[in-house]
């Protein structure tokens, strides 16, 4: 089998998934695309030259961005160009074809989901391993929807209730990723002031930190505390989401979200940075074991739980 017949082998489990996963697939489709064309020998701009693309045009279809996967009929012209065999082709036509099914998240509207949140959400349902830190709100795949709706309230004053409850209604369909059977690794480091910034009530409060105590006795989720009193602790002033993808020559991705944005950071060297400062980050933090009795001390000392 050749290098390429092996390396599309690999995605065939991708066509049998009973979930759609959009954003996974349109990345494969442009990473496979890009093996291609370096195999061929085509410089980006060459591949883009020859067939009447713009260099961008080449470099969107490649990366996989956008809230649509490529047309099919440029994918069969890049295909053609680079000489690509017919099982390989058919394979990754098949999977561009399933990025094309919506996944559950894109049925809400545009103004619950902007492009670049479409984007994190399909990553986040994409990944083997999540990791993130959060310095003013408990992680969003963490939170009940109580908790959700305090934080949304807080942070859109004026929305209407149906408005409310559209959001948190999203936010919780998010988290059931956490009890799939193929759900991803989530290692959380949240700083302890969280856990006292009242939101919503102290009832509230006491079951989203029950929520808590109880999420992290999962297998696949890690939390862990940073302590007010670690006045040397490593912390960025802003929240930091890492996507980490089960190979498949997919890059790592940090996610940084601003007030109505957010910036996706896939090179290599940037990631690394942010790797880095989560790991310092978990060295700051108390283990996961004295952090659940952190969450259990503070429930009962602040909210009487």
């Amino acid at each position: 089998m050749s290098a390429d017949s092996q390396r599309i082998s690999r995605l065939q489990p991708y066509l049998d998934r009973p979930e759609p996963a959009p954003t996974l697939l349109k990345m494969l489709v442009g990473v496979q695309l890009a093996g291609f064309r370096e195999d061929a020998g085509f410089a980006q701009e060459q591949a883009a030259r020859k067939l009447g693309f713009s260099a961008a045009k080449l470099s969107r279809i490649e990366s996989g961005k956008g809230r649509r996967p490529p047309a099919e009929s440029d994918v069969r012209a890049l295909l053609e160009l680079y000489g690509t065999e017919e099982y390989e082709a058919s394979v990754l036509l098949k999977l561009l074809q399933r990025a094309g099914e919506p996944g559950w998240w894109q049925r809400y509207d545009k103004r619950l989901m902007p492009e670049w949140f479409d984007r994190l959400v399909g990553l986040q349902e994409a990944a083997a391993a999540i990791r993130t830190f959060e310095i003013q709100y408990v992680p969003g795949l963490l939170q009940t929807p109580d908790y959700t709706r305090a934080v949304v309230e807080r942070g859109l004053p004026t929305a209407a209730p149906a408005e409310v409850r559209r959001r948190v209604e999203l936010r919780t369909r998010r988290a059931e990723l956490l009890l799939r059977a193929d759900a991803p690794q989530l290692w959380a480091v949240i700083d302890e002031s969280v856990l006292l910034r009242v939101l919503g009530s102290k009832d509230v409060m006491r079951a989203q930190l029950e929520h808590l105590v109880e999420m992290a006795q999962r297998p696949n989720v890690t939390v862990q505390i940073v302590p007010l009193d670690v006045t040397n602790a490593s912390a960025p002033s802003i929240p930091i989401t890492y996507l980490r993808f089960g190979g498949l020559d997919l890059p790592d991705v940090v996610y940084l979200e601003h007030i109505k944005s957010a910036n996706f950071l896939e090179d290599q060297d940037e990631t690394e940075e942010y790797r880095l400062a989560l790991d310092r980050l978990a060295d700051d933090a108390l283990e996961p074991r004295d952090s659940l009795e952190l969450l259990r001390e503070t429930m009962k000392q602040r909210y009487g739980g």
